[in-house]
């Protein structure tokens, strides 16, 4: 059976933890290399292109400055994977960002709504995450950016990184869907609803099962379609993957995980992917590098 995605794949590093308030997210890349990444892929009988790591600043280890922690650093560090992710899709690639904390999907994100319009293409996206990401400078109480990508790709942020796609803002509000979603600080639900997301927290997946929440969310997509995973590795329950800075209680299982990758596999629109915030330093003799590892194969692997 031919793989299900006739692009090649490139792994784009993003080593930086500029975004968040733990260390070790920039260690993310090359422990999902050491776990075996590349060879998992071409297993699958796919091209794999490893183009190594990006290069940004140091994390500054600075207190906030108007509400932003280290917010020069997170735009140099955005600015290069945008710039990385377009080139991949210029090249009919399939990019992976190995992030990384989640502020680089600023980037990547930016960087594929740019392409999609430049190709007349519809975007989608599915952001996996235990958090709504949806913080302004004015709600945030941590002021990191990696938790705000989603309201920045919605309009509202810094304007170097609202209008990096050259558009602002880069995501209309009917193009993303949230999945796992069960932590979300008080300020936030009200951006959530400003910004008109469609979340489907635990909530929704203990009541409706990951396949009906994954139709729903796949639901409307059709050859037009590019569709982004942001894959946040905090999306799953700790007691599965506990390499990661912001664990939070009562995620997805290893069952509902797979079968969640799965369908996002058998849609065949996956046009790109990151797969952020997994910190080495907090694993479990690799555990969550190695589930990362195979759950990121089930998505590329053959229908």
């Amino acid at each position: 059976m031919p793989p299900a995605f006739s692009h090649d794949i490139t792994l784009i590093g993003a080593p930086t933890d500029v975004g968040g308030g733990q260390p070790g997210a920039d260690q993310g890349p090359q422990a999902l290399r050491t776990a075996g990444l590349p060879a998992a892929l071409e297993a699958l009988g796919l091209q794999v292109h490893d183009g190594g790591d990006l290069s940004g600043p140091p994390n500054p280890q600075h207190l906030p400055q108007d509400g932003y922690r280290h917010l020069d650093e997170v735009i140099a560090w955005n600015r290069v994977v945008h710039d990385a992710v377009a080139r991949s899709l210029a090249q009919d690639q399939l990019p992976i960002l190995l992030g990384g904390d989640h502020s680089l999907a600023i980037g990547s994100i930016s960087a594929v709504a740019r392409h999609c319009r430049a190709v007349g293409k519809r975007l989608r996206v599915l952001w996996l995450d235990a958090h709504a990401d949806c913080n302004s400078r004015r709600t945030s109480p941590s002021a990191n950016l990696h938790g705000m990508p989603l309201a920045c790709l919605r309009g509202l942020g810094p304007p170097a990184l609202t209008q990096l796609s050259g558009q602002v803002p880069a995501l209309e509000a009917d193009a993303v869907r949230q999945i796992g979603v069960r932590s979300v600080d008080a300020g936030e639900v009200d951006l959530v609803h400003q910004l008109g997301l469609t979340v489907f927290d635990m909530q929704a997946l203990h009541t409706l099962g990951m396949r009906e929440v994954m139709t729903r969310a796949l639901a409307g997509m059709d050859e037009l379609t590019h569709l982004h995973v942001s894959f946040d590795v905090d999306f799953l329950d700790p007691g599965i993957a506990p390499g990661v800075a912001t664990t939070v209680r009562d995620g997805p299982n290893l069952l509902e995980a797979q079968l969640c990758m799965r369908m996002i596999a058998d849609s065949g629109r996956l046009g790109s992917l990151d797969v952020v915030e997994l910190n080495p330093i907090l694993d479990e003799h690799q555990r969550t590098a190695d589930l990362a590892v195979t759950l990121i194969t089930t998505l590329l692997a053959p229908q």
